[in-house]
């Protein structure tokens, strides 16, 4: 697999400086640490090491910090723009992946600091540059979160 003209190792494990790649997103905003397996056009696991230190901590909520269910959904959205980024994209040059719609969207259970949360995607359609993605987040094997999402390919260049 390669990706900006490297060969990718072959557990197809991708740390930070190649998320850099994949993704607009910087600090405070990049909500996936490293993505631990993939298959382009098909699926992606990542994960998210949640702590105390994120920035939304001390207003939400005080003495009881939780991790708010949109950031929960942001980072779905990442790992799916992530996918469709490894998966090579269709418009050539350097695609950005927008989030279009999220569907079906539910929450389980609280995440907090301490939680390292694992984020599946699963890519079940790529149409007209438009993907629809299945999204699960889990912590300790717990579903957390779960949605449907489409992600619409736009050319980064422009």
């Amino acid at each position: 697999m390669k990706t900006d003209g490297k060969v990718m190792s072959d557990n197809k494990t991708i740390d930070i400086t190649e998320i850099f790649k994949a993704l607009p997103h910087r600090y405070p905003f990049l909500l996936i640490d490293r993505v631990l397996e993939f298959e382009p056009g098909k699926s992606l696991k990542a994960i998210k090491n949640v702590t105390i230190n994120e920035p939304f901590f001390p207003g939400h909520f005080p003495g009881h910090p939780v991790m708010p269910g949109v950031l929960i959904l942001e980072a779905l959205a990442q790992a799916s723009g992530v996918l469709a980024h490894l998966s090579g994209g269709t418009s050539g040059g350097n695609p950005l992946y927008y989030l279009v719609k999220i569907d079906k969207a539910r929450f389980i259970r609280v995440v907090i600091p301490g939680d390292q949360m694992v984020l599946e995607v699963h890519q079940k359609r790529m149409r007209r540059r438009m993907g629809l993605y299945i999204c699960e987040a889990s912590v300790d094997g717990k579903r957390v979160a779960t949605a449907e999402m489409l992600c619409a390919e736009r050319d980064g260049d422009a």
